[in-house]
């Protein structure tokens, strides 16, 4: 367990000198993919896989390849990523926000890193099939909705406007379902294999990023962003009374 925080410190320590001295955003955005994707990989050249092992194995690297791919791939189109404008003048505030990022990675893979140490001898568990579906419905979830909205952004027809169709028709923040989708199924698919300790604390990893999604930076960052330029725009009024934040639901009439 140790081994693999030194690696996401390590890791994004690195990233942010090279990140800070050349005032880029590539390795800023891919670091905390390839932070999850490391850790699996220390896992699974380091003990002895069962297919539940295996499962969770391919669905972490599935998830960070997608997210890393997709990250980098905007940034280049993009040229930068606005996240981190005022951020990335400051040594300290641009390092603190690399240490947290490698941190979170190693806590949210906290089920996972149990997971893989785990020598229980059994077969594949319902609870694990099952956690494994909704982690798939998840990423699934997640990659749509992000390249609907990125799609929706590169056209320029759509220069200002906000995407209210695809799965952003049902929710403000579809990405962000797909996304706590994923880790609890996660979690879920790694519980039977888990001590009852190793349960319990292992619970922080979808609570974390559940946390900071809906209440850290994730939705709140983007409500306050969203609300600042359409306001007053009383479609996006309308779109914002009959769509739920989250959670995605049939438009309110």
């Amino acid at each position: 367990m140790f081994e693999t925080l030194a690696f996401v410190l390590l890791l994004n320590t690195a990233g942010f000198l090279v990140a800070f001295k050349r005032k880029t955003d590539k390795l800023t955005d891919i670091s905390y993919a390839v932070s999850f994707a490391g850790i699996a990989v220390y896992g699974a050249v380091t003990n002895r896989m069962s297919l539940a092992q295996w499962l969770v194995f391919t669905l972490v690297l599935l998830w960070s390849v997608r997210l890393g791919s997709f990250l980098l791939y905007r940034v280049h189109v993009n040229g930068k990523d606005g996240r981190f404008d005022e951020m990335r003048k400051s040594f300290w505030a641009f390092g603190r926000f690399w240490i947290l990022q490698g941190l979170t990675a190693w806590v949210v893979m906290l089920p996972a890193s149990y997971l893989f140490q785990s020598q229980k001898e059994t077969t594949l568990h319902a609870v694990t099939t099952f956690g494994v579906s909704v982690a798939l419905f998840g990423l699934a979830f997640e990659a749509l909705a992000d390249w609907q909205k990125f799609q929706f952004n590169q056209d320029k027809k759509n220069k200002g406007k906000w995407i209210a169709s695809g799965l952003w028709k049902y929710s403000r923040h579809p990405n962000y379902f797909g996304e706590i989708c994923m880790w609890y199924g996660v979690y879920t698919a790694c519980v039977p294999w888990l001590t009852n300790n190793q349960a319990i604390v292992s619970i922080v990893s979808p609570l974390t990023i559940a946390t900071l999604l809906i209440g850290v930076s994730g939705i709140p960052i983007l409500e306050k962003s969203a609300d600042k330029r359409w306001g007053q725009n009383k479609k996006y009024q309308q779109y914002k009374r009959g769509t739920n934040v989250l959670i995605p639901m049939l438009p309110k009439k």
